[in-house]
C-alpha cells in the first residue's frame, strides 16, 4: 500500500529539468574523460621513464665494456715487450696484434728519449701518420708519456684530429705505456687509437644497432660517431664520462626510439578500453534509466487509474497473506464495516468486524480456507459487524492470490452488502403471499366445480332414500304401517346426508375465504366410519371389497373433519375406479391408519388408501397433482390437487407409491393430538 502511494505520488511530482539532467550527465562524462586522459598521461610518463632508464643502463654497460676492452689492449701491448724481443720479432708480433684489433692504427716502440725505434701501421687502411704529421703530434705523445712515467703505468693523451689526403680525417688518441729494464726506464710503447674504430670494434652490434653512439667533448662536439638514429619528436639521450688515466672521454648514446605512442603498452590500452567501455556503460545506463523512468511513470499512472477505479467500486475488496493478516482493503470495504485502513491493515484473526457470537465458527472456516481449500465460486453468505455494533449480511467471494512467480501468496476476497437484497426478498415474499391470496380467489370457479363434484354422492343417496320412501308411502296398505320403522331410518339418513352436504359447502366456502378452519381432535375410526357408507354404495356397484385396519391405541387426529373426510372419500373413489377393469377379479380396497415410529415421527398419523389396480404410468406421475389434469373421460382433474392442498394446510404431505404386488397406495399424514 505504501509503495503504491509512493508511485502515485511520483506520478504527480514535476519531472526534473531536462537541461539540468543533461548538465549532470555531461559533467559525469567529462570527469570520466579527464580520468582517462590523466591515466594515459601517467602511463606515457611511466613509459618515458622506462625508456630513459633503459638508455641509461645501456650507456653504463657500454662504458664498462670500453674500459674492459682498453684494459685488455693494454695487456696485449705489454705482451709485445715480454722476454726482450728482437726488433724483427717485435715487428711481427705487433703486426699480428694490429690485425686482431682494428681500433689500433699504429704501434711504436720508442726509446727513453721518445725516439722511434720501430713501428707498425694497421693493414686495414693507409698510414695516417708520416714524419711531418708525427713531428706536429709530438706534443701529444710527449704529454701522454710524461703522464705515464708519472703514473708508472699506461696513460692516454687527449684526442686530436688527423686530416687525410682525401679531404677527410680521423680523430685519434695516443696510449703511452712505459717500459723498464732492470728497474730503470727502457723506453715507451706508443699505440694510436682511432676513436671511430673503437666505437665500431669494441662495442657489440646490438648496441650499435639500437643506438647512435658517439664520443663527445664537454661542450657536446662530436669526436666520433657510430650508428644511425631514426629521428622522432623526441630522442632519449644518455651521457657517461669514461675516465681514463691521463684523459677523459664522454660517451653519448642517443636512442632510436622517439616519444612513446598514445598507448605505450598493452596494459595502458586495456585500461583505456575499459574506460571507454565505462563511458559506453554510462551511456547505456542513462538510456536504461530513461526507460526505467518512463516505465515507472507508466506504472504510477496505471496504479493511479486502478486506485481511482477501486475508489469508485461499491464492492468491498480485501487481501490477506498466507497467515491470515490483512494486507489490503479498498475504501468501499472500509465504508462497509466502518473501520479505517490503518485499523484494518496487518490485523489477523479474529477480525474486528466479526460478531462475537460467530468468532469460533469464523475461525474454523478461516482455518479451512488458509489450509488451501478453495471456496465455491458462487460465494457464500455471512454476517459482519460494523464498528457501531450493528450487524449486516454479506456475500463473500474468495479466490487465491497468485504472485508473479506463480506462487499463492494469500487470498483475495470480494464482499457485497446484501442487506438491500434481503429487504427486497422480504418485500417479494410479502407480495407473493398477496398473490397467493389472489390466486385463492381465482380458485372460486374451481370450488364451484368441486361442489358439484363432491355433492354428487350425498345427493344421489338423498334421492335414492327419498324415492324409496315415496314408493313405500304410496302403497297405502298395511304394509306401509309395518314399514314405518324403516321409513324413519331412511328419512334419518336423508337428513344426515343433507346435513353433510351443507357442511361440505361451508368448508369449501371457508377454504376459499381463507378463514381459520376449526380443527378438532377426532378418532381415526370416526373419520373412517363417516365415509364408509358412501364408500360401500360405490363398492357394491363395482364389486369391490372394502377393508379397514386401524392400529390399536392410535392417538386422535387434529384436523378439520369435513375436509379430511372429503380427502378420504375422494382417494377411495379414485382407488375403486382404478380397479374397474375386466381383468381384475379380486378387487380389494384397503383403508389403514397407523402411528409413525420414532421420537419425532410419533407426532404424526399416517392414513393410506391402497388398491390393486394397474398402477400409475411414469408419464402420468409427473402431472398427477397438476390442476385440471385427469385421465378420466368425465373427470375435471381437481380432486387430487385439492386433496394435496387440504393435507398441506394441516401440515402434512400427500404422496403415492407402488403397491406390492400391484396397484397404488396413496399416503397422507395428519398431526396427532396430544389428547388420547
Amino acid at each position: 500500500m505504501n509503495l503504491e502511494q509512493g508511485l502515485v505520488g511520483l506520478a504527480r511530482e514535476r519531472p526534473p529539468s531536462l537541461m539540468r539532467r543533461r548538465i549532470l550527465w555531461g559533467v559525469l562524462v567529462l570527469l570520466v574523460l579527464a580520468l582517462l586522459a590523466m591515466l594515459v598521461w601517467l602511463a606515457s610518463l611511466y613509459e618515458t621513464a622506462q625508456v630513459q632508464g633503459r638508455v641509461e643502463r645501456d650507456a653504463a654497460e657500454a662504458t664498462g665494456d670500453l674500459r674492459a676492452a682498453f684494459m685488455r689492449n693494454v695487456q696485449s701491448l705489454q705482451a709485445l715487450q715480454a722476454n726482450d724481443p728482437t726488433p724483427s720479432q717485435w715487428h711481427g708480433d705487433a703486426a699480428s696484434l694490429l690485425r686482431e684489433h682494428r681500433e689500433l692504427m699504429r704501434v711504436e716502440w720508442r726509446d727513453a728519449d721518445l725516439r722511434v725505434h720501430s713501428f707498425v701501421d694497421t693493414p686495414f687502411r693507409a698510414p695516417v701518420v708520416d714524419r711531418v704529421r708525427r713531428s706536429n703530434q709530438q706534443s701529444e705523445v710527449l704529454l701522454a708519456c710524461s703522464t705515464a712515467r708519472r703514473f708508472s703505468g699506461p696513460a692516454y693523451g687527449n684526442s686530436y684530429f688527423v686530416p687525410l689526403s682525401d679531404g677527410l680525417g680521423v680523430e685519434v688518441m695516443e696510449l703511452c705505456l712505459p717500459l723498464e729494464s732492470g728497474g730503470k726506464p727502457a723506453g715507451y710503447l706508443v699505440a694510436t687509437y682511432s676513436l671511430q674504430e673503437v666505437l665500431e670494434g669494441l662495442l657489440g652490434r646490438q648496441v650499435t644497432r639500437n643506438y647512435e653512439i658517439s664520443f663527445t667533448e664537454g661542450d657536446g662536439t662530436r669526436l666520433a660517431m657510430r650508428g644511425s638514429t631514426r629521428r622522432g619528436s623526441r630522442v632519449f639521450t644518455a651521457q657517461h664520462l669514461m675516465d681514463l688515466p691521463g684523459t677523459a672521454l664522454v660517451l653519448r648514446i642517443d636512442s632510436w626510439r622517439g616519444t612513446p605512442d598514445l598507448f605505450p603498452n598493452v596494459l595502458t590500452a586495456l585500461v583505456a578500453a575499459m574506460a571507454i567501455a565505462l563511458v559506453s556503460v554510462l551511456i547505456l545506463l542513462d538510456r536504461d534509466m530513461r526507460r526505467r523512468l518512463k516505465a515507472e511513470n507508466a506504472l504510477a499512472e496505471a496504479l493511479a487509474f486502478r486506485k481511482a477505479m477501486e475508489d469508485s467500486l461499491v464492492t468491498g475488496l480485501r487481501a490477506r497473506d498466507v497467515l491470515g493478516h490483512i494486507t489490503y482493503v479498498n475504501p468501499a470495504f472500509c465504508q462497509m464495516v466502518g473501520f479505517s485502513v490503518d485499523e484494518l491493515l496487518g490485523h489477523g484473526m479474529p477480525a474486528p468486524y466479526w460478531p462475537p457470537e460467530f468468532i469460533d465458527e469464523y475461525q474454523q472456516r478461516q482455518a479451512i480456507r488458509l489450509a488451501g481449500n478453495v471456496p465455491p465460486r458462487e460465494g457464500y453468505e455471512s454476517v459482519f459487524m460494523r464498528k457501531d455494533g450493528s450487524r449486516f449480511p454479506v456475500l463473500i467471494i474468495e479466490a487465491p492470490l497468485i504472485n508473479a512467480q506463480g506462487v499463492q501468496s494469500g487470498w483475495m476476497s470480494a464482499f457485497l452488502d446484501i442487506s438491500e437484497q434481503r429487504r427486497v426478498a422480504e418485500l417479494s415474499r410479502a407480495s407473493q403471499e398477496r398473490l397467493q391470496a389472489t390466486a385463492r380467489l381465482a380458485t372460486v370457479g374451481e370450488m364451484a366445480s368441486l361442489l358439484s363434484h363432491e355433492l354428487n354422492q350425498p345427493l344421489a343417496a338423498i334421492s335414492g332414500y327419498a324415492t324409496g320412501s315415496l314408493n313405500l308411502l304410496g302403497e297405502g296398505s298395511d304394509l306401509t304401517r309395518e314399514l314405518g320403522a324403516d321409513l324413519t331410518v331412511a328419512m334419518r339418513c336423508i337428513a344426515e346426508q343433507a346435513e353433510r352436504a351443507g357442511k361440505v359447502i361451508r368448508s369449501v366456502n371457508d377454504f376459499v375465504r381463507r378463514r381459520d378452519q376449526v380443527r378438532e381432535a377426532l378418532a381415526p375410526q370416526l373419520l373412517l366410519d363417516a365415509v364408509l357408507p358412501l364408500i360401500h354404495l360405490q363398492a357394491r356397484k363395482l364389486s369391490v371389497r372394502v377393508q379397514t385396519q386401524v392400529e390399536p391405541n392410535v392417538p386422535f387426529a387434529m384436523c378439520d373433519r369435513t375436509m379430511v373426510e372429503q380427502v378420504l372419500l375422494n382417494l377411495a373413489r379414485n382407488a375403486m375406479q382404478a380397479m374397474d377393469q375386466p381383468h381384475i377379479q379380486d378387487r380389494v380396497l384397503l383403508l389403514r391408519v397407523r402411528r409413525l415410529k420414532g421420537r419425532e415421527r410419533a407426532k404424526w398419523l399416517e392414513f393410506s388408501v391402497a388398491d390393486v389396480g394397474a398402477g400409475i404410468t411414469p408419464e402420468v406421475q409427473q402431472q398427477l397433482f397438476k390442476p385440471f389434469f385427469t385421465t378420466k373421460a368425465e373427470g375435471m382433474g381437481l380432486g387430487l390437487s385439492l386433496c394435496r392442498t387440504v393435507v398441506e394446510q394441516h401440515g402434512g404431505a400427500l404422496v403415492f407409491e407402488p403397491n406390492v404386488p400391484q396397484g397404488t397406495v396413496f399416503i397422507f399424514t395428519l398431526p396427532a393430538s396430544v389428547v388420547a
